[in-house]
């Protein structure tokens, strides 16, 4: 099975690419914004950004009423495409796909603007229908997410429309779009103001709509969004939840009561103090809560659990399309495998160090997760901080599990929430030095739920790490079991020789000193037991010693 696009990152270099890519921009002129995106596509669908632009003119303002584009919008949006042109041309795209969507497509002078977009810049735009937009949407996150197994709905939310693609196993088996762009119903369904009653209103509205394009069939479907709402749904959602250090959104995922709880208050509040909200775009304080409520009647629609949130949309389902990319399906979990292991490689780690300590993180983890209040779930992280917890030697030695904190956070990892990849990080900086503190930036922001799943997960890594001190693979293997001393409960691992005799002194020297944090976290002393049958203590190490372990 061929793998999906790899994920967009930005270039280092505005030099044209050699590797058989082609530089193409992509502009979308929605009914609120207008986006641009300038990137080199590989044949094999990897999309390398080396520029963005964004501007919004809100074309679709009146649009409803009047029937025309107004002229200051024109305008806006005119001055905004010329910028975007000049743009692409300065950065030598070999095409510019640029496409016009709900705005323009209702507009009675909608062809009169697009005669103006020509001759003022240059751009030649062309209209695309609701199922066409709904297409695009979808060509992208299948290039960005695993949809090879189950059904899935897309939903893009528009200034204008609101477009679903429902797929099953990663091919689309329906493709509508209804008139229900945040733009368009703040300015009919809520143009009198928002409180608890018109939320109500608008609630009905799009449920009655819904129904006949969502039947039955796709009850607890997979649920994507992209768009505008959906970026900033999961931005204030990861401010209510600490995460403020995650690069981007893409990922996210947003259980349908969080939706739920952030409606309900941003619909409470006035525009003014929705602007100062953290994580919303402020020129999007008075069409969010529109956006929101659509979002909340698909899910309820569909009965979902949760939602996942795109950073991608039409543009990147444009770029894929112009550089006649196939389009690949792939099965949960490729491509968040193929991540880690990409970044892995482009840091040049040592992989049989990294791989022997993720096999001995594992086994402490399948041995002591439950006790550490960690799931099945945090297994996954467990094994993605260990492959990584040295990739911060590509900068340096010195402070390299800092460094390879920050190459974690700011890397594009497919398949990995923006929580899932800052606690990654966290487990992986926390493999050596300091043990986690709250006044730690990066750490201290974060709920309590996810410092104490850091802080287990990190206990862990630790050990694993410090069995592989001389990175030789002396130990094969870690017998762990809890035994009692007295009254009290004590953690005892036996280290497996790889090597018959080998009596593993600097690997035991190497565990014992990192494992005052899973002797705090467990509440009990770690021992480790020698081949000799000599077993070595927390309680007899130095506590100054340990708290600062290499």
């Amino acid at each position: 099975m061929r793998q999906p696009a790899r994920p967009a990152r930005r270039t280092p270099t505005r030099s044209r690419p050699g590797d058989g890519s082609v530089r193409i921009a992509a502009v979308d002129i929605g009914s609120n914004s207008i986006r641009q995106i300038v990137a080199d596509v590989s044949p094999e669908g990897a999309i390398r950004i080396v520029d963005e632009m964004k501007s919004m003119p809100r074309l679709g303002t009146g649009v409803m009423e009047t029937g025309v584009l107004a002229a200051d919008a024109m305008d806006r949006a005119v001055a905004a495409l010329g910028r975007m042109s000049m743009l692409a041309r300065q950065l030598g795209a070999q095409r510019v796909e640029v496409v016009a969507t709900s705005a323009v497509r209702d507009a009675t002078n909608g062809s009169a603007f697009l005669a103006r977009v020509r001759r003022e810049t240059g751009l030649q735009a062309r209209v695309i229908d609701g199922a066409e937009e709904a297409r695009l949407s979808f060509r992208s996150a299948l290039a960005h997410f695993d949809l090879g197994t189950g059904r899935t709905v897309v939903m893009d939310i528009g200034g204008g429309s609101l477009e679903l693609a429902a797929a099953a196993g990663g091919a689309i088996d329906h493709l509508a779009s209804l008139p229900l762009g945040a733009l368009r119903l703040t300015e009919t369904v809520l143009r009198d103001g928002i409180d608890a009653r018109s939320v109500r209103a608008l609630r009905k509205h799009v449920r009655a709509l819904l129904k006949p394009e969502l039947s039955r069939d796709w009850h607890g479907s997979r649920l994507i969004g992209s768009g505008g709402t959906f970026t900033n749904l999961a931005a204030v959602f990861l401010a209510r939840e600490g995460v403020t250090t995650a690069r981007n959104v893409h990922g996210t995922d947003v259980p349908r009561r969080d939706l739920e709880h952030v409606l309900e208050w941003l619909a409470a509040m006035t525009s003014d103090e929705r602007r100062d909200v953290p994580g919303l775009n402020p020129e999007r304080a008075d069409i969010i809560v529109a956006g929101l409520a659509v979002a909340a009647e698909v899910m309820a629609r569909l009965e979902c659990r949760a939602l996942e949130v795109s950073r991608y949309g039409i543009r990147e389902g444009i770029l894929l399309e112009a550089a006649r990319v196939v389009p690949t399906i792939a099965d949960t979990g490729e491509a968040r495998a193929r991540s880690v292991e990409d970044l892995a490689t482009r840091c040049g780690f040592e992989e049989r160090h990294a791989r022997i300590v993720q096999a001995h993180a594992l086994v402490l983890f399948d041995r002591l997760g439950k006790r550490l209040g960690l799931t099945s779930d945090d297994r996954r992280l467990m094994a993605d901080a260990a492959l990584l917890h040295d990739v911060g030697y590509h900068i340096s030695f010195d402070r390299h599990h800092k460094h390879s904190y920050h190459l974690i956070v700011h890397a594009e990892l497919l398949g990995i929430t923006p929580t899932d990849q800052v606690m990654i990080a966290n487990v992986a900086r926390y493999h050596r030095g300091a043990v986690p503190k709250k006044k730690h930036s990066g750490y201290g922001t974060l709920d309590r739920a996810l410092r104490s799943r850091i802080r287990g997960m990190a206990a862990l890594l630790r050990i694993a790490d410090g069995f592989d001190r001389g990175h030789v693979g002396a130990v094969k293997s870690l017998a762990v079991r809890v035994v009692r001393r007295g009254a009290d409960p004590v953690l005892r691992i036996t280290p497996v020789a790889a090597r018959s005799g080998d009596a593993m002194r600097l690997e035991i020297w190497g565990a014992i000193r990192k494992a005052t944090l899973l002797a705090d976290v467990l509440k009990m002393p770690v021992q480790i037991v020698a081949p000799d049958g000599n077993v070595v203590s927390t309680d007899a190490v130095d506590s100054a010693e340990l708290a600062t372990a290499s």
